[in-house]
């Protein structure tokens, strides 16, 4: 098991992606804290899941973009299971709209969640790292849209270009203490995040025109990648972006 003995954090984690990150790494042998925001049920039963499958995880409230909550997030953690080897940045929020419209509400509330949330935790998580002096990994869950314009999501991919700058930052002045900082970019991912497309066919339609493999990804898909830069097979692997997007990137405007 690639992360035998290792404590991971993994944010926003009650379902889609970031439930799928955490239950492949207790899988993997980590013991998993399960940050959520919002309704205590889907964290409690991702995380009594993952349990009952004889891994080890418990469910923590904190939201993100508090500092003091995700000070008592990381003391939590660490009292719970001894230390802390991996961070995951996984919660995030999106509203679609025109940029004429956005409210300034919705630029704060976006930049706050998907940029801010991750520097404190990034923080937050160094700290206890470089105190440990043991190394670890910190993996942002960024977006195609880190590079990739989205008309109608301005402050989601200004988050998410910010992401890929402040990974690729701190991963150089991390790298002496031996923490290695990646962001994985994921493309159309079956999550409820994207569940209002399989209501419309006609955009669905379009959208799957526009990836070569002709399919949306697979939460698991994307867990499967981060257990891989959380583990040590990785340990030579800092400062980048790893999309998992079907080739949405490569195939995007070349006809």
């Amino acid at each position: 098991m690639r992360l035998q003995d290792k404590v991971a954090l993994v944010t926003g984690a009650a379902t889609g992606i970031g439930k799928a990150i955490a239950t492949r790494f207790a899988q993997e042998g980590a013991a998993v804290v399960i940050d959520y925001v919002g309704p205590d049920e889907p964290a409690r039963q991702a995380a009594d899941a993952i349990c009952g499958g004889n891994g080890r995880a418990i469910a923590v409230k904190a939201d993100v973009t508090k500092p003091d909550e995700v000070d008592q997030l990381v003391k939590e953690t660490v009292a719970k299971w001894g230390g802390l080897d991996i961070l995951v940045n996984n919660a995030g929020v999106e509203y679609k709209m025109p940029f004429l419209e956005t409210p300034i509400e919705t630029w704060h509330k976006v930049i706050a969640v998907d940029l801010t949330g991750p520097w404190i935790c990034a923080q937050r998580a160094a700290k206890r790292m470089v105190e440990q002096g043991r190394g670890g990994r910190i993996v942002n869950i960024s977006s195609v849209h880190e590079d990739l314009p989205m008309p109608t999501n301005s402050p989601y991919c200004a988050a998410k270009g910010g992401l890929r700058m402040l990974m690729r930052t701190i991963s150089v002045e991390l790298a002496p203490h031996k923490i290695t900082v990646n962001n994985i970019g994921p493309g159309a991912i079956d999550t409820p995040m994207d569940a209002p497309l399989k209501q419309h066919p006609d955009e669905m339609k379009q959208l799957l025109a526009e990836i070569p493999l002709g399919r949306m990804g697979q939460p698991e898909e994307v867990a499967e990648l981060a257990a891989y830069l959380a583990s040590d097979a990785a340990a030579y692997v800092t400062g980048s972006t790893f999309f998992i997007d079907g080739g949405m990137l490569r195939f995007s405007g070349s006809l």
